[in-house]
């Protein structure tokens, strides 16, 4: 659609990029502005802020102006969805885990119903 405001990120969509996830992990320390966020990574200000601009509209992050400079601190409200994501999931993980404990740790293998030893100087002997 022409004229269309750009559509606004979502909580996955903006935690898919390692490098927002790394900017939330900083932002989650402390409210910082973007000339001190810019100094942790290999990239320009005006990268970091796109980063920074997706995971606004994503909710994640806000942004405040004081005086001339302005502040970004983290929002962890949105990252309520992907919790409860997760934890859906979860129990499907949970299940497997406790499945691949029960095999470890059983101790006794289970022993063949019919077992055949052959001797090749006297034929078979059932056991």
């Amino acid at each position: 659609m022409a004229g269309s405001a750009a559509p606004k990120h979502d909580v996955f969509q903006a935690i898919a990029d390692p490098t927002r996830r790394s900017l939330l992990k900083l932002l989650g320390e402390e409210e910082l502005p973007v000339t001190a966020i810019s100094s942790h990574y290999p990239m320009t200000r005006t990268a970091v802020s796109k980063h920074l601009r997706i995971l606004a509209e994503a909710g994640l992050v806000s942004e405040r102006r004081v005086g001339r400079e302005t502040r970004y601190r983290l929002e962890p409200e949105p990252l309520q969805e992907l919790k409860k994501w997760l934890a859906y999931y979860e129990r499907f993980w949970n299940n497997k885990l406790a499945a691949l404990k029960r095999f470890v740790e059983d101790d006794e293998p289970e022993a063949p119903a019919d077992r055949t030893i052959v001797d090749t100087s006297m034929g078979k002997t059932d056991l």
